[in-house]
């Protein structure tokens, strides 16, 4: 949103994000990928003569913006909103500073192999719960 930001006039930027974080976070799984199209290209008809490199650069980041719709609804806030890549530089620049002798790219690359282990044993556990929350609901239409 920020790259958007920096290529929308301040007056007309709430209404821009409104329609583009409507466009990102579409409710529903099945239909949800065809609904931020049509909603995208709702915005893009609205504001492409007005600020076209605004609409471009929502052109560009559009399907990686998307991309999270795939998954399961109680997934998206996480995957959209977590950059575990980042995340583990940041833990990299962090051990670094405490161990200042492992410098090696053996010894980063198991740093970052350990922090990637964690963060696939917390999607585990938060699939188990997912998991086993949706076996304790009842079956619909039964």
């Amino acid at each position: 949103m920020r790259n958007l930001a920096a290529k929308v006039p301040e007056d007309q930027w709430p209404a821009f994000k409104a329609r583009a974080q409507a466009v990102y976070q579409a409710p529903s799984r099945a239909p949800s990928r065809t609904g931020a199209r049509d909603l995208a290209e709702g915005l893009v008809n609205d504001y492409e003569d007005e600020l076209p490199s605004a609409v471009a650069c929502f052109r560009d980041d559009f399907e990686a913006c998307i991309a999270h719709l795939r998954l399961p609804i109680g997934h998206r806030r996480a995957i959209r909103t977590t950059n575990l890549l980042e995340r583990l530089f940041v833990e990299e620049r962090r051990r670094l500073k405490i161990i200042p002798n492992a410098f090696g790219e053996k010894p980063v690359l198991e740093l970052m192999f350990g922090a990637m282990i964690r963060a696939a044993e917390r999607w585990r556990a938060r699939d188990h719960h997912f998991r086993a929350a949706a076996a304790r609901r009842p079956a619909q239409g039964t």
